[in-house]
């Protein structure tokens, strides 16, 4: 039976669901694995984690619910955002962010639970990892420095500063006497042009010597979103970072904004293809069909569906081939094989 050819072209949307917050990793089955927050599939059914496949980045195949049973001190709330996966020694770790059962607010508190398989079903550890008030513990990424061997955990949102701290070797706890570490401020500027007022969706890696730190700001949803994508740079894992706009003076300065085809584009992952070429896939809304039946009205109601486009470095720093803002045409597909 002949093997079929991947795809040499692409055009985004990767995922034509609502698939917010995406995170993809290369599973050691061979498949990409993404996962996403919570939603409302077909107007009916509630998904507490996405979880979709592919061979090839290009077309996904959604398997359903990674977490098929909530947390159980999370299990009458509909809070389960912006997951992150690694895997390790065989056993994967989910890290996401969920509301407690009671909270009378948006008091949100990171949480984490493990799996046998890249689809699930993962099983949380029966405790919070870490609460706090409003949403300031949300959108957790794992990260190992292959400098220090430290696992660090990055999160933060909130009107807070995106933070890091480093995780015990068991990765469902943080290591004792660790503290966290604010590394990323938000700028507190009402210009409508300010996307830093509200900083979140920490993503980390390393290339040539630099530590990237990727994170979206000011507003993921509703009919006011207003969303993009910025970058900061150091040469450790825990900071100082640098941000694009501090280096070049620029508050504007962007990695990725909006354009007139995708509103909102931001909570970025990124993925390395076979031939090394780094990836940024992320969440936008598209203009044509921003809403849809959500779980409730918290949730805004933005259908935020996964796009995907090719970063280059240029000076240190990275830039997408498609020019700050997502592709609407046919672009060079990843090199899967």
């Amino acid at each position: 039976m002949p093997t079929k050819m991947p795809p040499s072209t692409y055009t985004n949307p990767i995922l034509n669901e609502d698939f917010p917050d995406p995170t993809i990793i290369r599973a050691a089955d061979g498949y990409y694995y993404a996962y996403g927050t919570q939603t409302k599939w077909r107007k009916q059914l509630i998904i507490n984690i996405q979880v979709a496949r592919s061979h090839n980045l290009i077309d996904w195949e959604l398997l359903g619910d990674a977490l098929p049973q909530k947390p159980t001190w999370a299990d009458t709330t509909q809070k389960l955002w912006a997951p992150h996966v690694s895997e390790h020694d065989g056993l994967y770790y989910l890290y996401f962010s969920a509301l407690p059962n009671g909270a009378t607010k948006e008091d949100l508190c990171l949480a984490v639970a493990v799996a046998e398989a890249p689809a699930g079903p993962f099983v949380d550890i029966g405790q919070p990892l870490l609460c706090g008030k409003s949403f300031i513990n949300i959108d957790p990424m794992s990260f190992d420095d292959p400098a220090t061997g430290k696992r660090l955990l990055y999160w933060g949102s909130g009107f807070g500063p995106i933070k890091v701290r480093e995780l015990a070797p068991d990765r469902v706890s943080f290591a004792p006497q660790s503290i966290a570490i604010d590394l990323i401020q938000p700028v507190p500027d009402a210009a409508p042009t300010n996307y830093q007022r509200l900083v979140e969706g920490a993503w980390v890696i390393l290339r040539d010597g630099w530590y990237y730190l990727f994170y979206s700001g000011n507003n993921c949803c509703g009919p006011d979103a207003h969303y993009g994508v910025l970058v900061a740079r150091s040469r450790s894992a825990t900071g100082p970072f640098e941000t694009l706009p501090q280096a070049t003076g620029n508050p504007n300065s962007m990695l990725l904004e909006g354009n007139e085809y995708w509103h909102a584009p931001g909570h970025n992952c990124v993925v390395t293809d076979a031939a090394g070429q780094d990836w940024l896939a992320y969440h936008a809304i598209d203009p044509h069909q921003p809403t849809f039946d959500a779980i409730d009205a918290e949730q805004g109601y933005s259908r935020r569906i996964m796009l995907l486009d090719r970063l280059e470095y240029q000076d240190g720093w990275p830039r997408l081939v498609s020019g700050g803002t997502p592709s609407h045409q046919a672009q060079p597909a990843p090199i899967t094989e």
